[in-house]
Formats: structure tokens, sequence, C-alpha cells
């Protein structure tokens, strides 16, 4: 499979009430800045953007024009995975290799930290956390963590940090996961997870039990509803994990949007990998403004290898901005 950057305008990508122009250079990043990848991206409530990177300044703040206004972070993280906000427009950062959840002010400050740093537990003993990936806040203020990576749990935490339930094995039946990934929950309580081997998102109630799943998913990995009444999820779908597959169409990597029962509204991406204006790499975090524009953040060079057989290029891209536009 050959890529090459194609010498077109921004496209116009989606269908109906869903289309978006993409903004492929959106961020005006200094020259000796590095973004490597974005593994966790979020809005506050004055519509600058946070981005959670995994290059030499771990959380950049940008303006909806893409201009940078700040950057903080410096040494604080291992391996960046996740960035929500909290309606008070605190920030909770999820470390997968730090095997933490921090809650900061927008300024920097840490607030809270759930988990010891460093010290991950025992691998799928369901104890938390062991490369923990993601965070959601209930409307009670209840914290929620998707503990993915070497184990297979949801854990419950209370606002002030006391752990108060956590569900889930390894498995692909109801309430079992295959890589706990992404999480989130909508204004109901209902709690909404991305088990990304499974091919699925799982649907449980506050207390744990399992309502529902949507597929006609492929990996889904990042996962994003605005907030207030339930309106419509913004999933991020990693393309084939294996070789042997890498070449088939319509797997992704690409950004579905689910309607409120789960059914596609709109499919975003080209039918393959790669870095022409409309193709994806690896879909990670997704945040909405007040506008309706979305934000995608991607996770290239992890992404690279089941794809293609050169080594990844220098500066892939890995941010980018998607226009609302009107309805059809």
């Amino acid at each position: 499979m050959s890529i090459t950057e194609l010498d077109t305008p921004n496209p116009i990508v989606g269908s109906g009430t869903h289309r978006y122009e993409i903004i492929n250079d959106w961020a005006k990043l200094p020259d000796d800045w590095d973004l490597a990848e974005v593994a966790g991206i979020g809005v506050d409530s004055r519509d600058n953007i946070h981005v959670f990177t995994r290059g030499n300044h771990p959380i950049i703040v940008f303006d909806r024009d893409g201009n940078v206004q700040r950057s903080w972070g410096h040494g604080l993280f291992v391996r960046p995975h996740a960035l929500r906000f909290a309606p008070d427009d605190t920030v909770f950062v999820t470390d997968e290799q730090d095997h933490t959840v921090r809650k900061f002010s927008l300024d920097g400050k840490l607030l809270m930290q759930l988990g010891e740093r460093g010290k991950p537990s025992p691998f799928m003993s369901g104890r938390p956390f062991c490369r923990c990936c993601d965070t959601a806040l209930a409307p009670n203020g209840d914290i929620l963590v998707a503990d993915g990576y070497s184990n297979s749990r949801v854990h419950r935490y209370s606002p002030d940090g006391k752990l108060l339930m956590s569900w889930g094995e390894t498995g692909s039946g109801p309430g079992q996961f295959n890589v706990v990934h992404n999480i989130l929950c909508d204004a109901d309580g209902w709690i909404y997870v991305a088990d990304r081997e499974n091919h699925r998102i799982q649907i449980f109630d506050q207390k744990g039990r399992y309502e529902t799943e949507w597929r006609n998913l492929h990996r889904p990995c990042g996962l994003w509803m605005p907030p207030g009444s339930r309106q419509c999820c913004y999933v991020g779908e990693l393309g084939p994990a294996i070789r042997t597959n890498r070449n088939f169409p319509n797997l992704g990597p690409r950004v579905s949007i689910l309607g409120p029962n789960g059914e596609l509204l709109a499919r975003i991406g080209a039918d393959r990998p790669g870095v022409g204006p409309d193709q994806f790499l690896g879909p990670h975090g997704l945040a909405t403004d007040s506008r309706g524009d979305l934000y995608v953040g991607e996770v290239p060079l992890s992404q690279w290898a089941p794809y293609f057989d050169d080594p990844p290029p220098p500066g892939l891209r890995c941010l980018r901005k998607l226009r609302r536009l009107p309805a059809e």
C-alpha cells in the first residue's frame, strides 16, 4: 500500500446533519515543538482545546483558531493516554504507564490522585490500577476509571477518591472485556465502555449491570458524547490490528457518529489508513466545542506497524479540527 499526501483543498466529509470540513493544518505550533502523538483531548467552558501529547510539551492549550495559549505538565507524565474535563473546568488525566489518574486545575495544580505512581497492581488482579486507560464523570460527581490494558475492570470512585465498586473480567460475554479502552457517562448515568478488542461498546447502569451493547464497529477506541441530554456518540475506531487484513477496506481507522440508540448517523474517513487529507491512522481522543466543531487526536506512530512495511516518516499528523457545516 502506498501513501501520498494529496494536493486537495480541505475535504468535506460526513452526511446529513453531521457534515464537516476537515482542517488538517489547524494547530499552529512553534517550530521547535513536537506533538508526537495526541492521546487525549478536551474542551473547556471557554472553548479552549487542551491536548494531551506524547511530545515535548505534554499538555498544550489552543484557542479555536489553533493558536497556542500555553503549555504545562513537563516532567509529570510517563505515557499520556486520556484527558477529560469536569463541569467545573478541572481536568482529569490518565497516565497508562504511571498507573494513575490525576485531577488538576486549569493552571496545572494537582488536586487529587488515584493510584500510586509507578506501582501497578498485579496483572489481571482486578485491583486498581494496571495500565489504566480513561476516566469519566457520573452526574453525581463519581469518578469512573477504565482499567484496561492489563486489567479488565471498571472502577467507580466517590468524588473524594474512595473506591466504591469494581466490575468486569476478561472475556467476550456481557460484562466481560477485552481491553477496556475508553469510558464515558451520559446525563442519565448510563455508562458506555469501549470494549475495544471485542469490537463493541457495552452500556451499563450506575451499579455496573449490563444493559445492552452497540456493534457495527471495528476496534472502538476513543469515545465522546457532548454534555447534556443524550444526543449522539462520537467513536474513534482503529483499523486492522494484524497484517493479515491490513489491506481490507471499510475497517477503519475512522470516526463514526452514532445516534442515541447506537444507530449509525455518519462515518468519517477513507476506507483505508493513510496520510491523505481525509484519512486517519489512529483516532484516539475526541471532543466537540460549543459550536459542534470536532477535534480529533491521533496516535499514528503506535498504529503504523500493522499497516505499512516502511518505517514511519517524521511529522505524522496527529491533530486536526473538523468544522461543523450546515446540514445538506
